[in-house]
This record gives C-alpha cells, structure tokens and sequence, in this order.
C-alpha cells in the first residue's frame, strides 16, 4: 500500500521526489488474547530525490521522528 501510494501520487503531480512513511496498529494483536497494546508496523517508499539524495532523505525523516 505505501508504494502504491508512492507512485500514484507521482503519477498525479510528477514531484521531483515523494516520500510515504504508514504507521498501522494491529488490531488483532491488541483485541485478542495476545494483548500487544503497542504492536505496530511502520512502512515507507522513498522515490526521486528521497530515495537518490541522502541529505534529502535524512531532512525528512528527522522532521517525521520531531513529531
């Protein structure tokens, strides 16, 4: 899903980079009996300058983890 994303919205605006980062909960594990209360799974697709440019990269994901 997060790469899908990705490239539909590079395909809409053709940006010079798009970088999606999903952070989900797993219900199941937090409903039943398993009781991970913090079970989550975070996914993320860099494309462009996000994938090709480190400080680039590096930019974006310090200002997702000051949050």
């Amino acid at each position: 899903l997060t790469k899908q994303i990705a490239v539909a919205v590079t395909q809409a605006v053709q940006p010079a980079g798009v970088a999606v980062i999903i952070e989900g909960v797993h219900m199941c594990m937090v409903m039943r009996g398993v009781q991970k209360i913090n079970s989550k799974t975070v996914t993320s697709t860099m494309l462009g300058v996000f994938r090709d440019d480190p400080k680039t990269r590096e930019e974006f994901l310090t200002l997702c983890n000051n949050k």
